[in-house]
């Protein structure tokens, strides 16, 4: 007996036959434009939202498409000075000397001199390792703390702020100015500025004076939690901090709106 099965009724093996034969094509039908429309409206992109594999590659994404914003605003920014530099009475020109006056202390112009440069980077991956290792047998009073080996916003923050305290006259992280209105955020492994990601290690370089930079760093009790966990050969956070002859700064050439929230009016 071939293409039914012995005991089933006659009548069953029919309405069964006549559902498989209407029922694949609606079905192979079906597919087939979902297929057409997903690539319609992907354009030819990957639709599932996790389509970058490596932090290398999120990083490159997200620079270029602030760089595309950023070039946007400079060609603009450029029209605006064009146009308003036919514009001159007693009060535009008043403006343009404090503008002008103001453009250094705000950083948008480079600096250059003696300072110094410090590179603090995350724990070794084994030193990680060993401590989830430790803390699984490790008394609850014992265990290492997991955020100890990772540098963190707070961290690069207590760096900047002591070198400001210390007299720099220009502070730069990953080759960046620094500026009051810069932010500085971490998203996983990454920290942001300006929007651009930057990976670890983390450079940060200020101009100014040594001596005043080293006592300012010296005596900040942030900075040096930080520093003797990159002393302790169970954390190994990475620090290192060189005096440098010659320290380049380059002007602030990111965006300059600021941004702040506004009350609701009743």
């Amino acid at each position: 007996m071939t293409g039914t099965h012995a005991g089933a009724p006659p009548g069953h093996r029919t309405s069964r036959s006549r559902a498989w034969r209407i029922g694949t094509p609606v079905v192979a039908l079906l597919s087939g434009s979902l297929l057409a429309v997903s690539a319609a409206n992907s354009d030819g992109t990957d639709l599932r939202p996790g389509r970058y594999t490596d932090l290398a590659g999120l990083v490159e994404a997200e620079a270029k498409d602030y760089q595309g914003v950023e070039d946007r605003f400079n060609q603009l920014t450029a029209e605006v000075d064009r146009l308003g530099a036919g514009v001159s009475d007693r009060g535009v020109d008043r403006a343009r000397r404090e503008v002008a006056e103001l453009r250094d202390p705000a950083g948008l112009t480079p600096r250059e001199g003696q300072g110094l440069r410090i590179t603090m980077s995350d724990s070794p991956d084994e030193l990680v390792d060993e401590a989830i290792e430790f803390n699984k047998n490790a008394a609850p009073e014992d265990k290492l703390k997991l955020n100890r080996f990772v540098v963190h916003q707070q961290d690069i923050q207590a760096v900047v702020n002591a070198l400001w305290s210390g007299g720099a006259t220009a502070v730069t992280i990953a080759g960046q100015r620094v500026i009051s209105t810069t932010g500085i955020k971490c998203r996983g492994p990454v920290v942001q500025l300006q929007g651009v990601p930057y990976s670890q290690p983390f450079v940060i370089e200020a101009v100014g004076d040594q001596s005043a930079l080293l006592g300012s760093i010296d005596a900040d009790p942030l900075v040096s939690g930080f520093r003797t966990d990159a002393l302790n050969s169970q954390i190994g956070i990475g620090w290192t901090m060189d005096a440098e002859e010659r320290v380049k700064a380059p002007a602030y050439d990111g965006l300059l709106d600021l941004q702040y929230a506004r009350p609701l009016r009743r």
